[in-house]
């Protein structure tokens, strides 16, 4: 199926309503979104952490940051805390900016991964000590000498009288919020005599029993073993469908962010790259990232031939996508669960390899064909053997479109001499006879995929990074390199480099085409684009 990436402002939604069931609460107004960030970014030491982040989330959702680490989940979420505040943009709740409150103002609790339970208080005091520091409305106003009530000369509001609660009022909420997580009768115990599950719900606890409108998890079920974070997602969606608050939750574990959310939000270099269900994130990825990302998958180039009719190397498939230009280059997603194996079939145009490995799983069998230009992975329930002839039997619903995400490198750059430019900290030569442009001109300047070489060290060449993605297509992979700038290299290569490693960076002779950036005309269409999208 045909996705594709919109930047913009993602609102989140769906169908199920919930009603808040804590004790003393009174009604709460409806609101179409309880969480809105607007164009929110994150520089740390010069490195853009979040990047230009817009999103808007429906209340009663349970909605997963999901990401690898370094994608700046983790980031947006402690914004939204409010322990660290973002280098630009706004955070509401409930259409009330919370940009600069401080994180105990904010209607908000967060749980952690470790916990961070109090060790010199029991259950109870743990769960109590938020509702013992807490300070509410009383119901009266402050009062000044002629017994009219006092006005916030800022707000024009009366200054109302806070209390705190009384010890009945902690009790019933300290019972009822350990109800919820299942440790009744455990109110007395020592949290240093517990489980890891049982702290953790310690500390659940403690976050709704202050009732707040949007409770954040923060990985919070990383230090537990498989069987424990297994039994503690099916009581988390329990908690979820039983609070009826807004969960916002954070992790890098793509089966818990599949089976807990009503939403899912991947997030990548700062920026989202797709939202959606879980079926749809899963069946229908926005991008190659995503594609790779979330489950195991085929990812290899195709040709658009005509709409619904894709060719893969020699073969040609149908599909159920329309809309692409003729023999447009596309990106192709296949789960291996979508191939058959199917005898070897002698028409011409038949996708046929050979089988290279076979593991039997439990409920199906993991393969390898080999085709001579990809090796596909294959999940079935019938087996094959190692060396069989095979055919791949693909239906139109099993191959899934993409747009390329980029077909040549771009940047937005200086001149730094008659003929040399700027790039990732580094001057590369360019062709200036024409131009003729002078030193300090900025400019655009385009670097297509096969004109850049990767050397084993960065000493050899003119800049230096890290191998931030490696994609397998085939005949080669496609790789991503991150410079010490803060800038992205795309290429593709026959060589197969592992994540992290150090290289060198050349880009051949003729391979840097510039033309004059016209600043005033990029904002036009910025605003063009944004008039079109209202």
């Amino acid at each position: 199926m045909h996705c594709a990436l919109i930047k913009g402002t993602f609102i989140l939604n769906t169908n199920e309503t919930h009603n808040q069931e804590l004790p003393k609460t009174g009604a709460i107004e409806k609101f179409d979104k309880i969480v809105e960030l607007r164009s929110v970014s994150k520089v740390f030491d010069g490195v853009t952490v979040v990047d230009d982040v817009s999103l808007s989330i429906k209340r009663g959702d349970f909605v997963t940051l999901l990401g690898p680490s370094g994608c700046g989940k983790t980031t947006i979420l402690r914004m939204l805390a409010g322990f660290i505040e973002p280098t630009q943009g706004q955070l509401f709740i409930e259409k009330e900016e919370i940009t600069h409150l401080p994180p105990n103002k904010r209607p908000l609790n967060t749980v952690f991964q470790k916990y961070a339970l109090f060790p010199h208080l029991n259950v109870f005091g743990n769960v109590a000590f938020g509702l013992k520091i807490k300070k509410i409305p009383s119901g009266h106003y402050k009062l000044d000498k002629q017994g009219q009530p006092k006005i916030n000369k800022k707000t024009g509001e009366k200054i109302p009288v806070y209390k705190k609660f009384t010890k009945n009022e902690i009790v019933e909420k300290v019972n009822y919020a350990l109800k919820l997580v299942g440790l009744e009768g455990y109110e007395k115990r020592d949290v240093n005599t517990l489980s890891g599950g049982q702290q953790q719900r310690v500390a659940i606890a403690r976050a709704v029993v202050l009732e707040p409108k949007v409770l954040l998890l923060d990985e919070p079920l990383g230090a537990l073993d498989l069987k424990m974070r297994k039994e503690m997602q099916i009581e988390l969606m329990a908690m979820h469908k039983n609070l009826g608050i807004t969960f916002i939750y954070v992790t890098h574990d793509q089966e818990e962010a599949l089976t807990m959310s009503d939403k899912v939000v991947v997030i990548n270099d700062g920026a989202i790259q797709q939202i959606g269900t879980p079926k749809k994130i899963y069946d229908e990825p926005a991008n190659m990232f995503v594609a790779n990302f979330i489950g195991d998958s085929n990812i290899l180039s195709g040709v658009m031939e005509a709409d619904y009719r894709i060719r893969l190397f020699d073969a040609t498939f149908t599909c159920e996508d329309k809309g692409f230009e003729t023999n447009e280059q596309v990106d192709v997603v296949i789960r291996p669960e979508d191939i058959s194996i199917v005898p070897k079939l002698k028409e011409k145009g038949a996708l046929c390899g050979t089988v290279t490995s076979v593991i039997f799983k439990g409920m199906h069998f993991e393969m390898n064909v080999d085709t001579g230009n990809y090796e596909f992975s294959v999940q079935s329930t019938k087996g094959a053997t190692v060396g069989d002839e095979v055919s791949l039997k693909i239906e139109p619903a099993g191959i899934h479109i993409m747009k390329k995400m980029r077909t040549v490198n771009e940047f937005i750059t200086t001149v730094t001499s008659e003929n040399t430019v700027e790039i990732g900290g580094g001057d590369f030569e360019f062709d200036n006879s024409e131009l003729q442009l002078e030193k300090g001109d900025r400019v655009r300047v385009k670097v297509p995929f096969d004109k850049i070489e990767l050397t084993d060290f960065d000493s050899d060449a003119p800049i230096g990074g890290n191998i931030a993605r490696s994609y397998y297509k085939g005949n080669y992979y496609q790789v991503q390199v991150y410079t010490d700038t803060d800038e992205d290299f795309y290429l593709n290569t026959a060589v197969e480099w592992d994540i992290d490693d150090r290289v060198g960076i050349n880009i051949a002779a003729g391979g840097v085409s510039v033309e004059r950036y016209e600043e005033a005309v990029d904002q036009e269409i910025e605003i063009e684009e944004t008039d079109t999208k209202d």
